[in-house]
């Protein structure tokens, strides 16, 4: 099966591309055979393009709590809501959030959905710092446009099939929440590449035990996954490697539970189970 890892960006652009690894699951190995980078929106969707047989986990949250969804009026079904957000203007949908969130009481202005409080992941709501929510306004009306299957909130019978992951819920097995990571070259450091090496070792040495198939590199090497200090790299394999565990549990709902809240979506995890 052709597996893809993409680690998504709001603003894709060339110094902060959409980057992709794209893999393939066979006979219990997951070989790694090329990534690269989608500098504009248009390339993404070219990208969602590509005839399938085809999974993808993509790094960005395709859901809002149900409770923001139900309180702010929004249609109440998954492909509703987006369809109604991609009508907005990326400053009318902050602005909407921001109304919402301006007469709430401390400590209820920014919702989790039921998967980011077990992933301890940011709210979808999240517009500044770590823009979420923005990912969110340019990704899932994307993801629906394309007509492939988006799971659990809008599952279709097409062949290309698109699943939420999270590398950090990855990462924190072997490091915790210590950073690996970071954009701005003064603050990246040798303690963050120590930890994208551990994270890279602990990974290829115990993915058998930890998702069920082993992980061959193949001509990409290590050393860019270590060397990449932006950490994109790092994530859209370890994106690749919760979408391929997803796929080896195809027959259980790709991993995703049967009573998870289609309409604020899951992230695939074996951790989540």
């Amino acid at each position: 099966m052709e597996i893809f890892g993409l680690d998504f960006t709001s603003v894709p652009r060339p110094k902060k591309a959409i980057t992709w690894l794209q893999a393939h699951l066979e006979t219990g190995s997951l070989y790694l055979d090329a990534f690269g980078a989608l500098t504009t929106f248009d390339s993404f969707e070219a990208f969602l393009a590509h005839p399938g047989p085809w999974l993808a986990g993509m790094d960005f949250p395709f859901g809002q709590p149900r409770k923001l969804i139900e309180h702010i009026g929004w249609p109440t079904t998954w492909a509703g809501y987006v369809e109604h957000i991609s009508k907005m203007s990326k400053s009318e949908f902050v602005d909407a959030l921001g109304a919402y969130r301006r007469d709430r009481a401390v400590g209820d202005k920014q919702h989790l959905r039921y998967t980011d409080k077990l992933a301890d992941s940011r709210s979808p709501m999240m517009l500044y710092g770590v823009p979420v929510g923005k990912m969110f306004f340019e990704g899932a009306p994307r993801l629906l446009r394309s007509g492939a299957s988006i799971l659990p909130c809008h599952p279709t019978a097409d062949q290309r099939i698109i699943l939420e992951t999270y590398p950090a819920l990855m990462a924190r097995r072997w490091i915790g929440k210590q950073g690996y990571k970071n954009d701005a070259r003064q603050k990246q450091t040798r303690q963050q590449k120590m930890a994208r090496q551990t994270i890279l070792q602990n990974l290829l040495s115990g993915s058998k035990e930890h998702f069920g198939f082993e992980i061959l590199v193949n001509e990409l090497g290590v050393e860019s996954f270590v060397e990449d200090a932006s950490g994109d790299q790092l994530d859209a394999l370890l994106c690749a490697v919760q979408a391929a565990w997803a796929y080896t549990q195809k027959d259980h709902i790709f991993g995703i539970p049967s009573n998870c809240d289609t309409l604020e979506g899951w992230i695939v995890d074996p951790g989540l189970l």
